[in-house]
């Protein structure tokens, strides 16, 4: 059976694109359109879809305005953003993620664009990744409301902890993730303590922009401080940088025996740029006792060949989210089968999990 699809933008020609795209795929079919969010609303008030590919910009109800009357009347939908390239518009679709879009699709600049394999494989190769984890997550996702529903309801994790952890270790966390992580970020960094043992590196595939906008709304929401790295930053206890996009991130010993980050322009690895395989890579040499690499939700594989080189030079402490937490499991998958990880939690007790593991300062 055909996977329904609900396609949701102002303009026509968009619509006929998208549509376009989607029909091309023998297992999904663009079921309905809509031409902005007062009639999406309406159809899914009464029908359920497999996906919603959703405009941003878009008269009457735009897009943004859309997720909140959905989350108000809790209408559940597995939504997928279209998000022009601007600052605004990546304050807006951080935003929306906030509010339960799975994560975004930048959105062509002009018809050729919009014609072309790469925008055809980026909503396909989108789509298959969230209707597959979601099939696959039925039966976890039953298991996993069963045993919260036993324990009164879902983890929650405390602001302060006990002072634990590697007492007398130089550590840092490496934490990498993809589609669906700016929202399962905002289950993990909001409650890392600002008195944090150790320094933390991220990396979120996005574009230009886009992480810069993440950084800026975790650091609100957070107690330990946030922000996009920038060259020559020299990792403090307590931050949490921020991979910028269209760049690779490295951590580089100083001669001081200070760790600083390095940014560079090479040619992206897999489509990707950040690629979390050239951070942990690049950690080989540098000077912490012991690393713990965390992955969470995300497409493909990024993260475990890096992880799997570090593991040859360094101590490492591997967490890994759950399948049934995760938006798509993909990259913690990938981990999870190469046979190095550490623990196995639910994304609402990964924050715990660091900390047990760093300790506070």
């Amino acid at each position: 059976m055909k996977k329904n699809i609900l396609v949701v933008d102002d303009s026509a020609l968009m619509r006929r694109v998208i549509c376009d795209i989607i029909d091309s795929e023998s297992t999904f079919q663009a079921k309905d359109v809509c031409r902005d969010g007062l009639e999406a609303y309406e159809k899914l008030k009464t029908t359920t879809y497999d996906a919603v590919v959703l405009d941003v910009n878009m008269p009457r109800m735009d897009g943004l305005q859309l997720l909140e009357k959905l989350q108000q009347d809790g209408i559940k939908a597995t939504i997928i953003m279209v998000s022009t390239l601007t600052t605004k518009d990546a304050d807006v679709t951080i935003r929306a993620m906030e509010l339960g879009a799975v994560d975004f699709i930048t959105k062509p600049c002009n018809i050729i664009e919009a014609k072309s394999d790469e925008f055809r494989r980026r909503i396909l190769q989108m789509l298959k990744a969230v209707i597959r984890s979601d099939d696959a997550k039925v039966q976890a996702g039953s298991q996993v409301q069963a045993q919260e529903t036993a324990k009164g309801g879902p983890v929650k994790v405390p602001k302060k902890l006990e002072r634990t952890g590697l007492s007398g270790k130089k550590v840092l966390v490496a934490l990498a993730c993809s589609t669906g992580g700016p929202k399962a970020l905002q289950s993990v960094i909001p409650y890392l303590p600002a008195d944090l043992n150790a320094p933390m590196i991220l990396v979120q595939h996005m574009p230009i922009g886009f992480t810069k906008s993440m950084a800026d709304r975790l650091n609100e929401l957070s107690d330990i401080e946030v922000m996009e790295a920038k060259e020559g930053d020299v990792l403090k206890k307590g931050c949490v940088y921020v991979a910028p996009g269209g760049k690779h991130m490295e951590v580089k010993k100083q001669a001081d025996g200070s760790h600083a980050i390095r940014l560079n322009s090479e040619p992206a690895i897999g489509g990707l740029r950040p690629c979390a395989n050239v951070t942990y890579e690049s950690l080989r040499t540098c000077g912490y006792d012991e690393v713990v690499c965390v992955v969470l939700t995300g497409m493909g594989s990024d993260g475990t060949g890096g992880i799997l080189s570090l593991k040859q030079k360094k101590n490492i402490y591997v967490i890994s989210q759950d399948a049934a937490s995760c938006v798509v499991y993909g990259m913690p998958k990938a981990i999870a089968e190469a046979g190095v990880v550490d623990e196995v939690v639910p994304l609402t007790e990964i924050a715990h999990t660091i900390i047990k593991k760093v300790g506070v300062q």
